[in-house]
Parts: C-alpha cells; sequence; structure tokens
C-alpha cells in the first residue's frame, strides 16, 4: 500500500542531534509546517549505511537552503548513533538529527519494517509541511541511494505546491517548462 499522499502517523521518538551533541524528543510534530526529508537505514555500525548518510550530510546545506530538515532512522537507540557519531570519521560529520526507533513504531508507520530482521530498509520519504508524504524510495539492503537526485525531487514538489494545475515532466529542472494538464494536451506528449 502506498504512503503517497497519505499524511504521516503519530510517533515520538528520542534523537540524537548531531549538529549541536544533545539527545533531543522528536515527534510527527517537527515534520511538520516545513519540508522534510526522513532516512531509513537498517542499523549502526554497518557498511552501506555511512556511504548514505555521509553523502546525504553533503546534501545538506543545499536541502536547507530549500527550506528542509533531514532526519535519519534506524531501530537503533539515540545511545547508539552517539557512538557511532563519536567513533566514525564519515559519521562525526553529521549535522541533521539521527532518530532512534528500538520500539520499531516509525519504521512500521512508514512500512519500511523488515519483521523478520528487526531492522529498517533503506527508505527515504519527502513529506510536505501539512506531514503529507510527496515522495518515497525503498531500496534493497545492497543498494545505496544517491542523496543528489532529492535536490531536483524537492524543488518539483515545491514547485507543484505553490503552482496548482502544473506538473512537472521527467528530468524537469528548476527553471524548465512545465505542463498543465488538459484535454489539449491528451496524446499529444
Amino acid at each position: 500500500m502506498s504512503l503517497i499522499g497519505k499524511k504521516i502517523l503519530p510517533f515520538k521518538a528520542s534523537a540524537y542531534n548531531s549538529g549541536n551533541g544533545e539527545f533531543i524528543e522528536v515527534s510527527d510534530e517537527n515534520l511538520k509546517d516545513q519540508w522534510s526529508v526522513v532516512c531509513f537505514y537498517p542499523a549502526d555500525f554497518t557498511f552501506v549505511c555511512p556511504t548514505e548518510l555521509g553523502d546525504l550530510q553533503d546534501q545538506y546545506a543545499t536541502l536547507k537552503e530549500l527550506g528542509v530538515e533531514v532526519y535519519s532512522v534506524s531501530t537503533d537507540t539515540h545511545f547508539t548513533h552517539k557512538a557511532w557519531h563519536d567513533h566514525s570519521d564519515v559519521i562525526s560529520k553529521l549535522e541533521y538529527i539521527m532518530i532512534g526507533d528500538p520500539a520499531q513504531t516509525i519504521s512500521r508507520n512508514f512500512d519500511v519494517l523488515d519483521e523478520e530482521a528487526g531492522l529498517a530498509q533503506r527508505g527515504t520519504f519527502i513529506i510536505d509541511p501539512d506531514g503529507i508524504v510527496q515522495a518515497a524510495e525503498i531500496n534493497a539492503d545492497g543498494i545505496g541511494r544517491d542523496a543528489s537526485i532529492l535536490i531536483d525531487k524537492i524543488k518539483a514538489a515545491q514547485y507543484v505546491r505553490n503552482n496548482p494545475g502544473e506538473v512537472c515532466p521527467a528530468k524537469w529542472k528548476e527553471g524548465e517548462e512545465t505542463l498543465k494538464p488538459s484535454l489539449d494536451l491528451v496524446g499529444k506528449i
């Protein structure tokens, strides 16, 4: 069942704020009134995960410029996130919030929990300021993600939100022509 167009379900969790080194509480309310990226990954102290989280950090400044906050989530605790942050060269550079989901509530809410393993799958979600999922990507454990593709997806989602009646075609880049679905376009693209 797709989460696209659906409101995120309520949650409350402890997190490690990599930006200031503090433990904080995060809930679904934190994801409202702004654009958010929620990036699920299987586990701390692993192999593909730090490459993905480091890549996401490389895009963090651009995402912030677009008004987007980033949250990473695994079924590890916020304590484990801090330990990983303190001991990994890649993870020590993170500036965004790392949510702990040991109760697996958030992973279930986003339908990325591998029940047998008790770990989150590699899921990335773009959430609008109303708490509605606008884009989702879920990869198998062995397939790392490329965070740079989030930039164009978010720009397109923001454009569509701010320009009702218009849509962004494939490979759309900011400033390029959009489409206005109508009877006149049927069969002509």
